[in-house]
């Protein structure tokens, strides 16, 4: 048996705008289906047209999967929690510059990426969807 584990991540109406940015930020091969470009018939709910029923991003190393939240009475906090996507990086190097490009495009430092008491570096940012990203080297 093959187990994969992929992060998922539901937002509330700025799925597609998201994976855009980690796309342009990781790179890898972006997947965007609306609920407009498939078929709406036997819906449990009747969905927004132009809102994310799935978006997939797959990059050497992972995978992230999402889609447009559709309880808008019940919005799950993104930012405050104890979770984070937890990036593996070759080198100190590589982690600093995709820290900078979630930086530049309005993320904020977290936690200072810095070599950790344990020996790897280590730090986090978050990016200006509020979606923790945490940076190691391996």
């Amino acid at each position: 048996m093959t187990t994969r584990v992929s992060a998922y991540i539901s937002l509330p109406g700025q799925t597609a705008e998201a994976f855009t940015h980690w796309h342009e930020v990781f790179g890898g091969e972006l997947n965007i289906l609306k609920y407009a470009d498939q078929p709406m018939e036997g819906m449990p709910f009747e969905p927004d047209p132009n809102a994310v029923a799935h978006a997939t991003l797959n990059f050497p190393g992972g995978s992230i999967a999402g889609g447009d939240s559709m309880d808008p009475e019940n919005t799950y906090p993104v930012e405050g929690t104890a979770y984070s996507l937890l990036v593996t990086v070759d080198s100190p190097e590589e982690g600093r510059e995709l820290i900078a490009k979630i930086v530049d495009a309005g993320g904020e430092v977290g936690m200072p990426f810095e070599q950790a008491p344990w020996g790897d570096f280590y730090g986090s940012v978050f990016d200006k969807f509020r979606v923790m990203w945490s940076f190691s080297t391996s």
